[in-house]
């Protein structure tokens, strides 16, 4: 490129430049071949267990983020219990 020019943007080619639902459906066939050829990794119960450890770890060390996690959900049982209280019929006890 010589000098004064300005770059042009480049746009997404090949995999980044398919929507999502495509990429998906291609990630999905490779994963179910990797499993047939026994190329896939699968996690031991042992493996998944120190994996969502570390993940559970490494989320709650944000004291903040696990507060709104907290309210959020405390806000969802609560509008859940009420709204089922709203649609039962008395009981006949």
């Amino acid at each position: 490129m010589a000098h004064g020019e300005e770059k042009e943007r480049k746009r997404p080619r090949g995999f980044a430049a398919m929507d999502a639902e495509k990429q998906r459906q291609i990630a999905s066939k490779g994963g179910k071949v990797a499993h047939e050829r026994g190329h896939a990794h699968e996690f031991t119960p042992e493996e998944a267990r120190e994996a969502g450890r570390k993940g559970g770890m490494a989320v709650s060390r944000d004291r903040k983020h696990m507060a709104e996690i907290g309210r959020l959900g405390g806000e969802a049982r609560s509008q859940s219990r009420s709204s089922s209280q709203q649609q039962s019929p008395p009981s006949t006890r």
